[in-house]
């Protein structure tokens, strides 16, 4: 249902505000009032701090370090530009602070190590990004008096989301009032002010919007505080950082609105939501909306419409229907993934979609991840050993005594809830210990590609990016501490190998330790070291840290790939777990020597018996979820297949009637090669065939005459060689085959025989 608007939000309408005063509604003047004392406040505490010496390490260049003296809460990132050349000066939209990004204009607090980024790293984009939001969400207070809810930086650009008087919606004419306004704000040059509040006082300042109370209730603990920040007449609660000011934003562009749940659920209100981009640069956003005009192209939904790869049903939203031709797709791939799995010493298995929530209990998800997890409570109406009434033999039973252990089991089943897997990790750890274990069968390594079910909101599903249901090429590695760096080498050469087969370069990412982290701080430890030196290894120091994004039980490599547009996007991941096997007591046999290393370092003291050690667990995936692997490698490609994966690899095309036998006979002979062939029989022109096939995104097409009947051959056309896409050139029929077999077994990316 729509949010109602409280009564001093005005009703839309009429030209845009000439002053603030003119369109804001008395929640806002009341707001930015309290903003103004509670500023003074910490401007008051940070005065009040004391200005010790410190030394800042400069980043002035990809190789170069500089030690700078400061001082602490008076020494701003801002002003230590004038130490950096003037290649990165120009261009420093935000700093690094020994790891965290940071606004230029907070003060450093103690010794640091400080870098700067542009709009050209991915964070400074987001930033960047993030800053312009509020820019529009300040438009937006001024032009609908409405309520705000959140407006974070996406992949796109940003949005934001807000309540507006009910029945009404923003409209596509109110862009260019929006765009000016924007504009106006900009050439104000409107600073970005960083203000730490208390909780209470962040309850007064936001009490008059639900939905920002809403964040303060979960985020914030009591007696605790965040941070807020304004630009203009905006006072948005935010963790930030933001840009210097406004005025280094040149081109800002609305580009679409929607309507959109609060948090993404639909049983909460619907909000409308207002997306757009913006840009330090004029040129850059002319670059921006070519790129998103070859985006459009190559959207992964169209395509997979047009080429019948896949389809969604409302009656099972966010679980994809794989029609024949994406079937064919998903399961070349799995294919390759099992030629490797049989190379590289990977067991196969298959394991239940479904378990009883203590198995979830266990392996520590019920409390981190329930949320996320659909539940399926067990119900039984008939005791196992009871026949119903109707039962043919029901009147044989009615001198059986009671059976009372199976009364207890039906009415313990009766109370049992169970959930659907949204990995398949517990699983494996119980099959890990479902018999004895000795060092001489480790690593056991253990792949899985059953489906999963993971409980995503539905405003955030989108095509095959988002779905509920999916499948992974999930691995776990069971194996001693000894044979872990071993089993990270294969993994970095395993991935390797599975991404060049698709033409990509690809990123390495160290996620550490979260807030909320099972286990002990020691076995973290371990574990991020051996991740490092592996890494290290690898790639030298061509990788990122990511402080605080690990998964609660261990530490991961995070695994991004760039595709033909330079996109982004995460894939594979490697997590390092000792987590695991303490909570499944996961143990196998073993010399004291081996246990004894092993208690060091993955395992409570005296809890392991002696000739008995504690396994490490690696998780591992390569190409992640099918389903967004497969969105990303449609857009990769824009429906172009290599001749390995195509759908359609050959359509076979007869001159004239009486080649109509000898064309199905080459599909026919192809289809036996193990190709995907078909023929086109229609009534259309030979170029009205040809170009059919050209548009589906054949590989080859085939042309067969009298003249290739004599010779036992066909004319082939290659999708991919325009010179060639008229004349075509005649092979011999067997040669051919073989030619293609041959591609595909080689799984090249040219299309070429």
């Amino acid at each position: 249902m729509a949010a109602a608007a409280p009564a001093d939000i005005p009703v839309r309408g009429g030209p845009p505000a000439q002053s603030d005063g003119d369109r804001l509604p008395s929640f806002v003047t009341e707001r930015n009032a309290l903003f103004e004392e509670l500023k003074k406040k910490h401007d008051d505490a940070v005065a009040a701090k004391p200005r010790n010496p410190i030394t800042v390490s400069l980043t002035v260049g990809p190789d170069s370090v500089t030690e700078v003296s400061a001082t602490a809460w008076e020494t701003t990132p801002g002003q230590l530009l004038k130490h950096a050349p003037k290649t990165i000066a120009s261009e420093a939209i935000v700093a690094k602070v020994n790891g965290e990004v940071w606004d230029l204009t907070r003060p450093l607090e103690a010794d640091s190590s400080v870098s700067y980024l542009s709009s050209a790293d991915p964070e400074g984009r987001a930033v960047f990004w993030h800053s312009a939001a509020h820019v529009l969400g300040e438009a937006c207070e001024h032009h609908y008096g409405c309520r705000l809810s959140h407006g974070p930086p996406t992949n796109m650009g940003f949005f934001y989301d807000m309540a507006m008087q009910e029945g009404d919606a923003v409209k596509e004419t109110d862009r260019p009032v929006l765009e000016s306004l924007a504009k106006k704000f900009f050439k104000a040059k409107q600073p970005f002010e960083r203000v730490e509040i208390g909780k209470e006082d962040l309850r007064k300042l936001f009490g008059y919007s639900k939905y920002k109370m809403h964040y303060i209730e979960k985020f914030v603990p009591d007696g605790g505080s965040t941070t807020v920040y304004r630009n203009g007449s905006l006072v948005d609660l935010c963790t930030g950082p933001h840009i210097q000011n406004t005025k280094q934003i040149s081109a800002f562009k609305i580009m679409g609105n929607s309507s959109a749940y609060f948090l993404g659920d639909q049983a909460n209100d619907s909000l409308q939501r207002i997306s757009g981009v913006a840009f330090a640069k004029n040129d850059q956003m002319k670059a921006w909306l070519t790129y998103l005009e070859e985006a459009k192209k190559r959207d992964h939904q169209l395509i997979g419409k047009n080429q019948k790869l896949f389809w969604f049903s409302p009656l099972s939203p966010g679980s994809p229907f794989f029609l024949p031709h994406g079937t064919r797709i998903f399961n070349a791939i799995q294919s390759m993934l099992r030629e490797q799995y049989w190379m590289r010493g990977y067991d196969e298995v298959q394991s239940p979609l479904m378990y009883d929530v203590q198995l979830w209990k266990t392996s520590g998800h019920w409390q981190h991840y329930q949320e996320d997890m659909f539940s399926v409570p067990l119900k039984h109406t008939t005791a196992p050993d009871t026949a119903p009434a109707s039962s043919p033999d029901a009147s044989k039973d009615t001198d059986k005594p009671t059976d009372k252990k199976a009364d207890e089991t039906a009415k313990l089943e009766q109370e049992r809830l169970f959930a659907l897997k949204p990995m398949n990790c517990p699983g494996h750890a119980l099959m890990f210990a479902s018999e004895e274990r000795s060092y001489r069968s480790l690593p056991w390594r253990v792949a899985d590609f059953s489906a999963l079910h993971r409980n995503e909101a539905s405003g955030a599903l989108s095509g095959l990016t988002r779905v509920r249901k999916f499948q992974q090429d999930d691995a776990h590695i069971f194996c001693t501490i000894d044979q872990v760096t071993d089993e990270l080498r294969g993994m970095f050469k395993f991935m390797t190998h599975v991404y060049t087969l698709f033409g990509f370069s690809f990123k390495l990412k160290l996620s550490t330790r979260p807030d909320s982290y099972m286990g002990k701080l020691s076995d973290w430890d371990a574990a991020e070291e051996r991740l490092k030196n592996a890494l290290k290894e690898f790639r030298g120091d061509d990788w990122v840290l990511n402080p605080g994004d690990g998964a609660f039980y261990g530490p991961k490599i995070d695994v991004t790939v760039n595709d033909a547009l330079g996109r982004e996007f995460q894939c594979a991941t490697i997590q390092l777990d000792f987590q695991l096997p303490q909570n499944f007591n996961l143990l196998y046999r073993t010399s004291e020597s081996v246990a004894d290393q092993a208690k060091t370092e993955g395992a409570e003291e005296g809890s392991i018996p002696s000739g008995m050690a504690r396994p490490v667990m690696i998780h591992r995936a390569v190409v992640g979820s099918f389903e967004r692997f497969l969105g990303i490698i449609i857009e990769h490609f824009a429906g172009k297949w290599p001749f390995w994966l195509s759908p359609r690899q050959v359509m076979v095309i007869p001159i004239m009637k009486e080649a109509e036998d000898y064309a199905r006979e080459v599909r026919d002979i192809l289809h036996d090669a193990k190709l995907y062939a078909d023929v086109d029989v229609s009534g259309n022109t030979l170029q009205k065939k040809i170009r059919a096939a050209q548009l589906a995104q054949y590989n080859f097409v085939m042309v067969v005459g009298a003249e290739e009947i004599a010779q036992r051959a066909v004319n082939i056309r290659n999708r991919d060689d325009t010179s060639s896409q008229q004349k075509g050139a005649m092979i011999d029929l067997d040669d051919v085959v073989k030619r293609l077999v041959l591609l595909k077994e080689e799984r090249r990316l040219v299309n070429s025989i």
